[in-house]
């Protein structure tokens, strides 16, 4: 049974909560939670402050251990979790990654309209999940070698495009134009390889998707122009990550960092903090092989927005290009980054574990895309799949507060399981079907894991985001079909 947490609190302002450093005698830096008074009494109904506290624990951790208002009970680190460490005298840590590498989404816009799209919905639908592979261990159509898939994790988007998979705009619009340069293929086992060979262009199962949406309310208009978007228009958003190649990077780096643990005498309060120094031999070779893992997701994005396009131009009788099908922007949020800030008056490199978290650079960030320097970068917050998702954008006071971080979707309330047992003989496929939305899975048993109910209300979580600053609202997208595994 899920026990809440009742350790101290103080409040900071209407959104900001803090977990005073003398909470634990070892924290190196306080906890700070980004929550409203609301979301706090979900946040505290498991013990993911609890993890936030312990992240304070980790060598080289500057700042705060960060907690977004969708966190909830992960692996050493909380979902929702944000530390950045030093390079010197810091550590990284795979909990501080999560499983599923590079876990992301991308945003693509249309020229359509809903009223062009609404009585072909449920054949788009149909359609999309005929041609996508997607469900637990679903294999794709890609059928590649052991040393292409090799080019795969070394190259990321650029092998998926230089391979017929898309256009070579994506990858400028894609977070790190879609590839990690510190990848080395050789630091991935066989294992690794031998499970992401197959699933190169698959969904996936659980909560990854991939969803019609139309714009139905816009925040900032100037932006939102610019970003390409205006009411009524057809979106379509991806979520997926590594696959299996991912999950088995970070159980095969766990093994290596609970020895290095021992090794270097690090002293931690969860054995699932596992981490390595970052300058050591495995702190390296961990980070190499993570940067192959998120580089296979922006690729396995990719070959799904190819797919994508192609269907959209069969179903509507055109081509991707006049149908103006074109990536808005591509952001991870299971992901470790050598990024560089300003503190106390000098740049500094600084490793930031972005953990069920969303990079969000302000304007004139050099890390972002031309087309967005005045704007700032494109971050994708989606819901669940019978409420709306949202593009925001970041801002300075990100990359003051946060290491340029926000919140990366609504944050689980429920487990699977138990969500399972609240549905009882719902059938969740009609319900949604009722509220105009069409939906297609491989089982009833996800659709029921995945229930709206099983998540906070992403509005809220977005909106703490948008009141304290950190991110702001554009425009929010309802969604109208949706395929999940």
């Amino acid at each position: 049974m899920k026990q809440s947490w009742d350790g101290p609190l103080n409040k900071l302002d209407d959104y900001r909560w803090e977990i005073p450093k003398n909470y634990l005698s070892g924290m190196r830096v306080p906890g700070l939670i980004y929550a409203s008074s609301k979301l706090l009494e979900q946040i505290r109904e498991d013990q993911a402050p609890e993890q936030v506290a312990n992240v304070a624990f980790l060598p080289g951790i500057v700042g705060h251990s960060l907690a977004m208002p969708d966190i909830h009970w992960g692996y050493g680190f909380a979902i929702g979790g944000v530390a950045a460490t030093n390079l010197n005298n810091g550590v990284i840590s795979p909990g501080g990654v999560g499983f599923d590498i590079n876990c992301g989404v991308r945003l693509m816009r249309t020229n359509l309209t809903y009223k062009e799209v609404k009585s072909k919905i449920e054949f788009l639908v149909n359609e999309l999940f005929r041609t996508i592979p997607s469900g637990v261990g679903s294999k794709g159509r890609i059928r590649i070698s052991y040393n292409e898939m090799r080019k795969v994790l070394k190259e990321g988007s650029k092998w998926a495009i230089e391979n017929g998979y898309g256009w070579e705009e994506d990858s400028l619009f894609t977070e790190e134009e879609g590839c990690m340069k510190e990848a080395d293929p050789v630091l991935v086992s066989d294992h690794a390889l031998e499970r992401g060979k197959p699933q190169l262009g698959t969904l996936g199962s659980g909560n990854h998707f991939l969803e019609i949406q139309v714009v139905d309310e816009i925040y900032d208009k100037e932006v939102a122009r610019k970003l390409g978007l205006e009411k009524d228009q057809i979106t379509v958003m991806i979520h997926s990550g590594s696959r299996g190649l991912g999950h088995q990077v970070c159980s095969d780096y766990l093994v290596t960092m609970q020895k290095a643990v021992n090794k270097y005498g690090i002293h931690l309060p969860d054995r699932q903090l596992a981490c390595a120094p970052i300058d050591s031999p495995e702190g390296k070779n961990y980070y190499a092989a993570m940067c192959c893992a998120a580089n296979y997701a922006w690729a396995n994005r990719q070959c799904i927005m190819h797919w994508t396009r192609e269907v959209l131009a069969r179903v509507f009788q055109s081509t991707p290009e006049q149908l103006g099908l074109k990536l808005i922007y591509d952001v991870a949020h299971n992901i470790a980054k050598i990024e560089e800030f300003n503190q106390e008056g000098r740049k500094v490199k600084l490793c930031v574990h972005r953990k069920g978290a969303t990079r969000a650079f302000p304007p004139f960030h050099p890390d972002i895309p031309v087309d967005y320097q005045e704007i700032g970068q494109p971050v994708l917050i989606p819901g669940d799949m019978g409420r709306f998702s949202y593009c925001l954008v970041g801002t300075e006071l990100a990359i003051k507060e946060t290491f340029g971080s926000t919140c990366h979707g609504a944050g689980r309330i429920k487990s699977r399981t138990s969500a399972k047992k609240v549905v009882g003989g719902r059938d969740i496929q009609k319900e949604l079907r009722d509220k105009g939305i069409i939906v297609k899975a491989e089982s009833r048993g996800t659709l029921a894991e995945e229930m709206s109910e099983a998540y906070k209300d992403v509005s809220e979580v977005v909106e703490v985001m948008h009141q304290s600053g950190i991110s702001k609202k554009v425009v929010r997208m309802r969604p109208l079909g949706v395929i999940k595994g």
